[in-house]
């Protein structure tokens, strides 16, 4: 799981690779239409698409010599679902820090002013 995650992850921290997602899920397109935009070579973009489909993020359709893509959303909802209970994890772990700061300051004495320890200190 966690290698598919990381390819996943890998492939979404690209800005070029997250418009191709973003294009894809307006519905299929043909590679050459998704290099369009780009100011990049059609091998460059190929790149980008390899390392989509390298985390499954997308899947291609041959017709003859036209190459289709779509969009695979189910490596998206797994990074999600990571995401949100990774989120969880860490908003319980910072609850609980936080409820032990709270208890230990009722439980400090109250500070003492800076008047009050020099004149200690003068005595």
């Amino acid at each position: 799981m966690h290698t598919s995650l990381d390819h996943t992850l890998t492939a979404l921290a690209d800005p070029t690779r997250r418009a191709i997602l973003q294009r894809l899920s307006q519905g299929e397109a043909r590679v050459t239409e998704l290099a369009d935009p780009f100011a990049m070579s059609l091998n460059g973009v190929s790149k980008h698409i390899r390392m989509l489909e390298r985390a499954d993020l997308v899947r291609r359709r041959r017709a003859g010599r036209v190459h289709f893509l779509s969009l695979n959303p189910q490596p998206l909802d797994a990074a999600a679902a990571w995401i949100v209970n990774q989120r969880a994890l860490w908003t319980a772990r910072l609850d609980t820090l936080e409820a032990l700061l709270r208890a230990e300051d009722e439980t400090a004495p109250p500070p003492q002013s800076r008047k009050r320890k020099q004149a200690r200190r003068k005595a």
